[in-house]
C-alpha cells in the first residue's frame, strides 16, 4: 500500500503518520460499529444476517490489526486503532438507536389505573396485560405490553404525559409465542427496513 501511495508522489511522513492511522481509524471504526451491529441482530434472531456481519467484521479487524504489526513503531497507528474503537462504538449504537429492530417488553406501575393509556393501548392495537399487584407502600396498578421498538418513543412520551411519576421498565425480547407476533419475522423485511432509515 506504502508503494501505491509513494508513486502517486506522496511523501513517506506523510504516509506513515497521516494516511496509515488515517486507514487504520476508519477500518476499526468500520468493524467496530458491523460488532454492535451484529450482537443487535444475534439477540433478535436474524441468523441470516448476523454471520454475514461477523465476516466482514472479522475481515476487517484482521486488515486494521495487519496494519498495526506493520508499523509497530508509530505511536499515531495506536491511537488511531484506540480512537477508531471509541467512534465506531458510538456510530454503533446510533445505527442500532436509529434502526429499532425486534420488541420489548415494557411494565408500568403506578398507584391508580391508567385507564387512558389502556385506551392509547387499545387504539393502537398493543397487546398488554394489566393487573393489580403489592408493592412497599401498598397497592398498585401493573401493567405489561410488548411493542416494537419503533413505538417505543411514543409509548414512553405517552406515558409521561399522562403520569410523571410512573416507574416503568424496559427490556429487550428474543422470541414470543404467537405467530402473528414472532421476533423473528418482522415486516416490513430487514432490507427494506434497513434502506429506509438510511434514506431519513
Amino acid at each position: 500500500m506504502q508503494e501505491f501511495f509513494s508513486g502517486m508522489g506522496m511523501d513517506d511522513d506523510m504516509f506513515t503518520y497521516v494516511i496509515m492511522p488515517l486507514l487504520i481509524f476508519m477500518a476499526r471504526v468500520g468493524d467496530v460499529s458491523i460488532n454492535t451491529l451484529r450482537i443487535m441482530f444475534v439477540l433478535n434472531g436474524k441468523k441470516n444476517v448476523a454471520p454475514i456481519l461477523g465476516f466482514f467484521e472479522a475481515l476487517i479487524w484482521l486488515l486494521a490489526i495487519g496494519q498495526i504489526f506493520q508499523n509497530i513503531d508509530n505511536p499515531m497507528s495506536y491511537l488511531a486503532y484506540a480512537g477508531g474503537f471509541g467512534a465506531g462504538t458510538y456510530i454503533g449504537m446510533v445505527f442500532e438507536e436509529k434502526l429499532a429492530l425486534g420488541r420489548v417488553l415494557v411494565r408500568v406501575i403506578t398507584k391508580e389505573p391508567m385507564p387512558e393509556l389502556i385506551e392509547y393501548m387499545k387504539e393502537r392495537d398493543f397487546r398488554f396485560t394489566n393487573v393489580g399487584a403489592e408493592g412497599r407502600y401498598g397497592k398498585v396498578n401493573l401493567l405489561f405490553t410488548v411493542m416494537k421498538r419503533e413505538s417505543l418513543k411514543s409509548f414512553v412520551t405517552k406515558i409521561k404525559s399522562l403520569n410523571d411519576k410512573a416507574f416503568y421498565t424496559i427490556e429487550s425480547v428474543k422470541r414470543i409465542s404467537e405467530d402473528d407476533l414472532n421476533v423473528m419475522e418482522d415486516r416490513p423485511r430487514f432490507t427494506t427496513r434497513v434502506f429506509n432509515r438510511v434514506r431519513k
